[in-house]
């Protein structure tokens, strides 16, 4: 019986539909570069780097309280024998919990999501510090930031890493073998500054996934196998740096994360990561965080901006979320009021999980736990809740088909680039306004006599923090929230 229509349209349809993913394959991998006027309007993307929470203790009440739409929040939380608790109203002083490769596995138990209160000094004892979540009115201007433009409630870390593999993989959109902890000082061997390739530190490594884990120089070597302190069997991977640089014409882009008292060679300024960086031309993109502001405001950002907070500004463990919100508010005014807004692209995001609770489980295999994203642009969909599955590789992916540039692994050339989260044709969003409000002064003088302008970091360490500053930051939390620790709920 010959063909019918039907078939015949289906036949013809099918080889469409094959021709037409073959093409999308294809500019998956050489995107077109987009130009202004052209379909992408953006020409500076900003992405602010800050340190150490899950969705659900950020932006996990402002969706519950705001009722909005497809946003997966909980202010509930499972424990380790099956029982569900209520999450608290987290204190403005960031508790000090740890956040290894390992205490994360063990928060995640196999996608169970109930284990959180296993992590060292997150039990009963220590108050379940780890289930705790921020109001809106204590984080008033990512509150207000979230209102105005887009979130995505399905980004999750690329691996369930510290810092520094964090601060790896934004770039590379790889930890390299690396196992995510960050790293210690190599015995017999004089620490240098920092976690990079001059710091004489090791972290552990291994080639395959059924390989054992050993330490090796946390450094990735150049295409010659040099940078590490001694020999390492850790292969030089590109960096979104390394493809700008060789883009034609080059994409500019500036680090920005280097202070007077540390230099480069700060412990999460990436640059000292990757000998490619930190020994070649590309150290000079590296610049004072402070400049940008100059920045911002006389119009002279780069195509591509990273922007490290320093650790009293970063909500990082031990800081203020307040100060942090403060710090959050002055940048993003000055960008959203500069003379680039209107080709301006900003990713607010954090490097890890802190390590506090959330209650969605990894979709994909590898992926760490779910951490805060906020797509903030004039062409951001207003109060958009995005929920395609991303991580830090679905910036490296933006960026990669905004300005052209060939991936730079599997994990970006196949990772969803936010592109829901954007209407390049409505009509531009405004300024949102932003606001200042005085952190507690008995957290000041906390912070004031812990923290060594020096070497931020230097109280951190794989495992997390010790028992007896834990204690002494609960009870002290404890013992000034009735003098108003942090601002009350809205």
């Amino acid at each position: 019986m010959g063909e019918t229509v039907f078939s015949m349209v289906m036949r013809i349809g099918a080889c469409l539909v094959g021709v037409l993913l073959g093409l999308s394959l294809t500019l998956v991998a050489i995107p077109e570069r987009s130009t202004p006027g052209a379909t992408n309007p953006i020409q500076h993307v900003v992405i602010i780097y800050m340190e150490n929470q899950s969705f659900d203790g950020v932006l996990g009440q402002l969706c519950i309280r705001d009722q909005r739409p497809n946003c997966a929040a909980a202010s509930q939380g499972k424990i380790s024998n099956g029982t569900t608790i209520q999450l608290q109203r987290a204190p403005d002083l960031v508790p000090p919990v740890g956040h290894s490769n390992t205490v994360q596995l063990m928060a995640l138990n196999g996608g169970r999501m109930d284990g959180f209160d296993k992590i060292p000094l997150c039990d009963n004892s220590h108050g379940y510090v780890c289930y705790s979540q921020y109001y809106p009115g204590q984080i008033p201007n990512i509150a207000a930031l979230a209102r105005k433009f887009a979130i995505s409630d399905h980004t999750f870390e690329l691996r369930p890493v510290s810092s520094w593999a964090a601060h790896m993989s934004l770039v590379a959109a790889t930890v390299n073998g690396f196992k995510g902890d960050n790293p210690e000082p190599a015995p017999g061997v004089d620490p240098g500054p920092g976690w990079g390739c001059n710091s004489n530190r090791v972290a552990p490594w291994r080639s395959s996934p059924t390989s054992p884990w050993i330490n090796v120089p946390s450094c990735v070597p150049d295409k010659n196998g040099n940078g590490p302190f001694t020999a390492s069997p850790v292969k030089w991977v590109p960096t979104i740096m390394d493809r700008m640089n060789q883009a034609t014409p080059p994409v500019t882009w500036k680090i920005y994360s280097k202070t007077l008292s540390e230099g480069i060679n700060r412990s999460l300024g990436i640059c000292p990561t990757f000998a490619h960086c930190l020994y070649t031309s590309q150290k000079n993109n590296v610049v004072d965080n402070t400049s940008i502001h100059t920045d911002a405001q006389n119009g002279t950002l780069p195509n591509v901006s990273i922007v490290i907070p320093v650790g009293e500004n970063s909500q990082h463990n031990r800081y203020s979320m307040l100060q942090g919100d403060n710090w959050i508010g002055s940048l993003v005014s000055e960008l959203m009021n500069g003379p680039q807004w209107s080709s301006t692209a900003i990713f607010l995001t954090y490097d890890d999980c802190g390590c506090f609770y959330d209650h969605v489980a990894p979709p994909q295999p590898g992926l760490g736990i779910r951490i805060p994203m906020l797509i903030i642009s004039p062409y951001a969909k207003s109060g958009y809740t995005d929920n395609a599955v991303a991580s830090p590789a679905s910036i490296m992916a933006y960026i990669e088909h905004t300005f052209a540039l060939a991936p730079l692994s599997r994990a970006d050339q196949n990772a969803y680039d936010y592109s829901n989260s954007f209407d390049y044709t409505q009509p531009p969003l405004g300024p949102v306004s932003m606001s200042s409000q005085a952190v507690p002064q008995w957290e000041q003088d906390y912070i004031r006599r812990h923290y060594d302008p020096d070497d931020p970091y230097a109280h951190l360490k794989t495992s997390g923090f010790d028992a007896e500053e834990v204690s002494e930051i609960h009870e002290l939390i404890q013992s000034k929230l009735g003098a108003r620790a942090s601002p009350p709920p809205p």
